[in-house]
């Protein structure tokens, strides 16, 4: 038996819910034309930077061809000989080595401030990991070249000595037995540039995932712990799984701002043009830092080569980002905890 409301016809009466309609005020309006002026302003701003870096860009990949411009290490447009192939795997591999340092402290950080911390610490915690994604790019590049570089040399070489066997880890031309300190093959490496960036990448993840964590469900949280479980138990169960879309989303943020340094990878490298499996050795590249490195001394040819990896970075950045914000904004709308 249905309860018809006053002012209702029973025919109308019905067991599903109504539908409710939003009635916003002059002030609501006013916020959403704002936020919609803004967002679409950022819109233009990235579709102009990708039309300029196609116009200016696709003249050189259809002179020596988009598989040639794919496939070739060289770098030398004023001869038509030049491809993206080398600097995209430095990109690519200094870009992993980032987020294989950067994942794993990151989380730990989140962790530790949202699950351990308290009060005042928690607080200045958050403020601190705040502050360090602030810190210019150039900083951090001047720290790795002068001061981190100098003291990793010897780990380097104690990872090739004793993890050569693994085909990446080798350097070629070190003899693992000589009693020389001979650190100059493990210098200005794709690795040394890795870890410099994984510094400048934790920050961000490590604020997107505390966020995600933070809003893990207090019922849920309590549940496990009255079901006897330990704090350990409780984060396994209840806080990693729901905060799996920021860890996700914000490792993938950190790999798009990994792909797209420039001036701290610059001030490490020893730029050269040949892919480089060994990551250990002296000699990587980056798109990023190759057109910083160019630009001055570029013609028009040369220019209009430089635009072409740019665009190909642009996208790359593009769909890494686009594909993280989705997965932020799914895990923002449906997070759920594994029992």
């Amino acid at each position: 038996m249905s309860t018809v409301l006053p002012g209702t016809r029973p025919e109308e009466a019905q067991d599903s819910p109504r539908p409710l309609h939003q009635l916003l005020e002059q002030p609501d309006y006013v916020f959403r034309a704002i936020t919609r002026v803004g967002g679409g302003i950022v819109l233009a701003i990235m579709a102009l930077v990708g039309l300029f870096l196609a116009g200016n860009g696709v003249g050189a990949i259809n002179a020596v061809g988009l598989g040639t411009f794919l496939t070739t290490q060289n770098w030398a447009p004023e001869t038509n000989d030049f491809g993206i192939a080398a600097v995209l795997w430095g990109t690519v591999q200094i870009a992993a080595v980032a987020l294989a340092v950067a994942m794993p402290l990151s989380l730990g950080t989140a962790l530790f401030i949202t699950e351990v911390t308290t009060g005042w610490m928690q607080k200045a915690l958050t403020s601190l990991i705040d502050l360090l994604a602030a810190v210019p790019s150039v900083v951090f590049g001047l720290w790795g070249a002068y001061m981190l570089q100098p003291n990793v040399v010897d780990f380097s070489k104690w990872l090739s000595t004793w993890f050569g066997w693994i085909p990446f880890l080798q350097v070629d031309g070190v003899d693992p037995g000589s009693p020389l300190r001979d650190t100059v093959p493990f210098t200005a490496s794709a690795f040394i540039a890795g870890l410099v960036v994984a510094m400048m990448i934790v920050p961000i993840q490590t604020s997107i995932m505390t966020e995600s964590f933070r809003r893990a469900p207090i019922g849920e949280r309590e549940g496990a712990y009255a079901l006897g479980g330990t704090r350990l138990g409780m984060i396994r169960t209840v806080v990693l799984p729901f905060g799996r879309g920021g860890i996700i989303g914000g490792t993938m943020l950190g790999l798009g701002r990994a792909l797209g340094e420039t001036i701290a990878i610059y001030l490490i490298i020893s730029p050269v043009y040949a892919i480089n499996f060994h990551v250990l050795e002296k000699g990587a590249n980056s798109i990023a830092a190759m057109i910083a490195l160019k630009y001055s001394e570029s013609n028009e040819s040369a220019m209009s080569a430089l635009m072409a990896a740019g665009l190909t970075l642009f996208v790359i950045t593009m769909l890494v980002n686009i594909t993280a914000s989705a997965v932020m904004a799914k895990s923002r709308s449906g997070a759920e905890s594994e029992g």
